[in-house]
């Protein structure tokens, strides 16, 4: 199967079962034949939005990452999922190219993907690609070969686009009594950051962005991550994305807002989960406790400070950091603290979540598979019971930290 963006799998699992065309002249033979047409339908294919089974991939320049998940009463249900750091941007801060090491780490992993998506009868999916793709010079050949060796088939997005998807995928994390948000993405090869507004309705309205071409691994080529970093090195990474944020401050002038007490700050990335694991003394990383916490800012500075200050191994051996992020770690703090000197909330909001959640939200909505209202007739047909269940589920939730994935967001729209 090639897998395409937005194509209906034949050979899925769930495809219904076809009627033969001659059956109208045979009575009894249709009669038994929509007998058994409707059991099949009953049992493996349930009408409507239930049917399909989306995708939502994301290549960014550090990971692979892919989501799999089928629609539910108010959002969706993740089916499966696939994440491996690959580094795919590596080196092209300098050579300006995608390496061949590179690029085969990337087409392995996304071949993984592809059985994935397969296997699960994946109808609707998007895949796409940021900044490594986009600074690239050889992006057109590396999309090529993707598209011959793994049978996947890769859109490069914008950074406007980008931005957008990330605020969509973390919208059920902002707090409705804020009336503005600092949503940011710490990156491989980019930082993107979005002062959006709050309607009443819930729906955020992205007022500004700004995408920085820094991020956790360029900004660890040029200035160290190998070993421990100076402490000279690690203000200039300080000072040179707060040189460029500032640039974005003067324009909308966030910090007037902050000091009213209306803003509020929302971070998803590697380098905030990461950070947020070891604040929470995990002895492993749990998306489930870290998605939505709130972080007192100076206690994310001082994290910070203290992972600059350790060597390689000191960084690898924190079991919530390892091998894989120990080299990166440090130029993402350094990001973060340029962030949050420029603008001194009090506390901020961590998601696990973003631009492939937002491309999955988007999907569903584009493809009319709208949730029922809440105080919708329920049809005969529906299995009470089930119902029953996810409502008592819902309850539950409202009391939890993590917001569901919810839908409704093609309302978000850049300024």
């Amino acid at each position: 199967m090639s897998i395409n963006g937005d194509k209906q799998g034949q050979n899925s699992p769930d495809a219904p079962e076809n009627v033969p065309s001659n059956a109208a002249s045979k009575p009894a033979r249709q009669h038994r034949s929509r007998r058994r047409h409707a059991a099949h339908v009953g049992k493996n294919n349930r009408r409507g939005r239930w049917t399909h089974v989306y995708s939502a991939l994301d290549l960014g320049t550090n990971n692979c990452r892919l989501l799999v998940a089928k629609p539910t009463s108010n959002g969706f249900r993740v089916i499966d999922a696939f994440s491996r750091i690959v580094r795919l941007g590596e080196g092209v801060s300098s050579r300006g190219a995608l390496s061949e090491d590179a690029i085969e780490r990337t087409i392995e992993a996304l071949k993984v993907c592809a059985q994935k998506m397969e296997r699960r009868g994946v109808t609707h999916m998007r895949n796409v690609a940021t900044q490594a793709c986009r600074s690239a010079e050889n992006c057109d050949d590396f999309i090529q070969r993707v598209q011959q060796e793994a049978r996947i088939n890769i859109d490069i997005i914008n950074p406007s686009e980008e931005a957008r998807l990330a605020v969509i995928g973390c919208k059920a994390l902002m707090d409705s009594k804020c009336k503005k948000a600092i949503v940011f993405d710490i990156g491989g090869g980019s930082t993107e950051l979005i002062w959006t507004e709050i309607r009443p309705n819930g729906n955020p309205h992205i007022l500004g962005w700004t995408s920085l071409p820094f991020g956790v691994v360029n900004l660890s080529e040029q200035y160290g991550g190998t070993d421990m970093v100076s402490p000279e090195n690690y203000a200039a990474m300080v000072a040179i994305i707060k040189e460029r944020l500032t640039l974005f401050e003067a324009e909308h002038n966030m910090t007037a807002e902050i000091k009213k007490g209306n803003v509020q700050m929302l971070g998803t990335s590697g380098t905030v989960t990461t950070l947020t694991s070891l604040y929470l003394q995990l002895p492993r990383y749990d998306r489930r406790q870290v998605d939505g916490t709130w972080v007192e800012a100076s206690r994310l500075h001082n994290l910070c400070t203290d992972l600059s200050r350790m060597s390689y191994a000191e960084r690898a051996a924190e079991t919530c950091v390892g091998e894989d992020r120990a080299e990166l770690v440090v130029a993402g703090c350094a990001i973060l603290d340029a962030i949050m000197e420029l603008w001194p909330v009090e506390r901020i909001r961590v998601a696990d979540r973003g631009i492939r959640e937002g491309l999955l939200l988007e999907l569903m909505d584009e493809h009319h598979f709208k949730r029922p209202h809440k105080n919708a007739k329920k049809s005969t047909r529906t299995n009470s019971s089930r119902h029953r269940r996810s409502r008592n589920r819902t309850s539950k939730d409202k009391n939890q930290k993590t917001a569901p994935f919810t839908s409704q967001d093609q309302n978000i729209i850049v300024a």
